[in-house]
């Protein structure tokens, strides 16, 4: 057995009915809110803010000290006058006069006669004396004078010194240095002869053998002799 509707009790019937309902409350709702007026919101005056102002600043008011002032010392007392009455006497200064007569004889103390201090100059290093000392036989220039100075002492030397000594000595094989100094003095002559050498008998050697040296002309400074120092080193082979 089927069950029916009863046609009244069917919604579907209503339902475009309820549809267009809707629809027309929709439309209102809309043109309503269209329709509504707003107005603008009115402020009251706040009045006039003054961003001018100056904030006070708190004085700090310092008690202020006077320095003490020195005491002025008080004016000189005047110089008393002394009055003299008409009647007296008053000494008077006599001034002795400073010139000569014609016929006074006049003492002259003696006259100290001052020497004249000579102006010494110290030794003078080779290398920087203004006219170098000059080897016997030497000539030109300044650094021509240099040069021909130095060759001569080395040949000086290999000449005069002993060269079998050193193998004599039994030294180490190889090369070894001598460095040697002497001085020209203010007349030409060598002194203060002194070596460094790798034995005393090799020192000794040198020594003697330097101070064979001819006698030179003294180097100058500032146009006067002075003594100059010189050194130089030397190289011995050992086989």
């Amino acid at each position: 057995m089927e069950i029916k509707k009863h046609p009244k009790s069917n919604l579907e019937n209503y339902s475009k009915i309820f549809m267009q309902i809707g629809l027309v409350l929709a439309l209102f709702v809309t043109y309503a809110a269209i329709e509504k007026k707003t107005y603008d919101r009115n402020i009251g005056d706040l009045g006039t803010v003054t961003m001018n102002a100056e904030m006070e600043e708190e004085t700090v008011i310092t008690e202020r000290v006077e320095p003490v002032k020195p005491k002025t010392p008080p004016p000189p007392a005047p110089e008393k006058i002394e009055i003299v009455e008409d009647e007296k006497e008053v000494e008077e200064t006599v001034i002795e006069s400073t010139e000569t007569d014609e016929t006074e004889a006049i003492e002259v103390e003696e006259i100290v006669e001052v020497e004249e201090v000579e102006e010494v100059v110290e030794d003078v290093s080779f290398m920087i004396i203004e006219d170098v000392p000059v080897f016997p036989g030497c000539k030109g220039s300044k650094n021509e004078l240099k040069a021909c100075f130095s060759k001569m002492v080395q040949k000086h030397f290999s000449r005069k010194f002993d060269a079998n000594l050193p193998n004599e000595l039994g030294l180490s094989p190889g090369r070894k240095r001598v460095f040697i100094g002497f001085k020209i003095d203010k007349n030409g002559n060598i002194v203060n002869v002194n070596a460094r050498a790798p034995h005393p008998k090799i020192k000794s050697e040198v020594i003697k053998v330097m101070k064979q040296l001819p006698k030179m002309k003294p180097g100058k400074q500032r146009g006067k002799p002075v003594g100059v120092k010189y050194s130089i080193p030397f190289t011995l082979i050992v086989e």
